[in-house]
């Protein structure tokens, strides 16, 4: 029973839970990004409804809209968009779910290996290490998906700049900036 005289050791069981606890703060770090990004693929999930309700009936009263041939193409446009949104936030949501796991697999072998076999700590380093990369990833992904999401704010802007072109002409000639401005720079 060497290994429980080792931890019998205040000081080696202090060092074991402070070791324990460090992957516990990544473990909360990430509950708040699956929790904020599973939030955004319920916001992508809801537009995409709401554009397949706004296609649906451009396909069935095309008459209605004088517009429509412009519209259906920002709808296609949109909705390949945020297909491609949806994909990527679930790719960060699989890293963020994978590093979860991996940081408390490190927290359990940290315990694991203080109590057992010493000689193996580069096991726990290396999962926290491997939950940390997968954290990277995710993250990565969230940017690009951010990016993403401000081109087709930036596209719909464009169009709703075109329809008021279109209808209120009159009003416009006196408004600075445009499409996608502001404070009258192109941005984007």
């Amino acid at each position: 029973m060497d290994w429980l005289a080792r931890l019998e050791s205040p000081q080696n069981a202090l060092a074991v839970m402070t070791a324990m606890i460090t992957p516990t703060v990544l473990v909360s770090a990430c509950g708040a990004l699956i929790f904020s990004t599973s939030t955004r693929l319920g916001r992508v999930v809801d537009r995409v409804r709401d554009l397949s309700l706004r296609f649906e009936q451009l396909v069935t009263q095309p008459e209605a809209d004088e517009m429509a041939v412009d519209r259906r193409q920002l709808l296609f446009a949109q909705i390949d968009r945020y297909t491609s949104r949806a994909r990527l936030i679930q790719r960060a949501m699989m890293a963020f779910y994978t590093a979860l796991g991996l940081f408390i697999t490190t927290s359990v072998v940290i315990a694991v290996i203080a109590a057992v076999a010493r000689s193996y700590t580069w096991v726990a380093v290396a999962l926290g290490v491997l939950g940390g990369l997968f954290m990277l990833f995710g993250a990565v992904l969230l940017v690009i998906e951010s990016r993403m999401a401000m081109g087709a704010i930036a596209s719909e802007m464009d169009f709703v700049w075109k329809v008021s072109k279109k209808y209120a002409a009159g009003q416009l000639s006196e408004a600075t900036g445009g499409p996608a401005t502001w404070l009258g720079k192109k941005i984007g």
